[in-house]
């Protein structure tokens, strides 16, 4: 019995990491779903920075930028679009709907929602994170707010995360 019961525990361990591998991005529009209804977490992103981060590059400031330092089109090249665009960024094997003009999506921070989208499952933050929810933190964050950008100025972690805040109501 003792032997069934490992063999059961290591499949569904194995099944449970399979699962998770295979988290696909859902898109902004999914995550509206739920997340406007209380607390206007969508709203909040929609009208932020990180919404509108794949525009920024499109504009005359992102094409003398871009210029200076070989750049062409700011809005179409991967050095760009690493920190502007969830959707440019990704393993396209992962991308399930969302797209480069959500600038840097829910996703982006969060990771792909497609296994704990469920509401089920976001009423527990825990299961919640052991399906591929993150919880953003400054480590994540510096990946793109760091001085490999050309309009880095700097970045204080506590003042940007107050400014982008869009937590659950109690």
């Amino acid at each position: 019995m003792k032997k069934i019961s490992c063999v059961l525990a290591c499949m569904l361990f194995l099944f449970s990491n399979v699962l998770l591998a295979q988290n696909k991005y859902i898109g902004a529009a999914k995550c509206k779903m739920c997340h406007n209804s209380k607390g206007k977490q969508y709203d909040i992103w929609s009208a932020s920075k990180h919404a509108k981060a794949l525009e920024n590059l499109k504009g005359d400031a992102a094409l003398k930028i871009g210029k200076a330092k070989g750049i062409a089109s700011p809005s179409t090249d991967a050095k760009c679009l690493k920190c502007h665009s969830t959707a440019a960024s990704i393993d396209a094997s992962l991308n399930g709907v969302i797209t480069k003009e959500e600038g840097v999506s829910c996703e982006g921070c969060h990771g792909p929602g497609s296994n704990y989208k469920a509401p089920i499952v976001m009423k527990n933050k825990e299961d919640a994170i052991k399906k591929g929810l993150i919880i953003p933190n400054e480590k994540l964050c510096v990946k793109c707010h760091n001085s490999e950008s050309p309009t880095f100025k700097s970045f204080d972690y506590k003042i940007y995360v107050a400014k982008i805040a869009h937590n659950n109501p109690k």
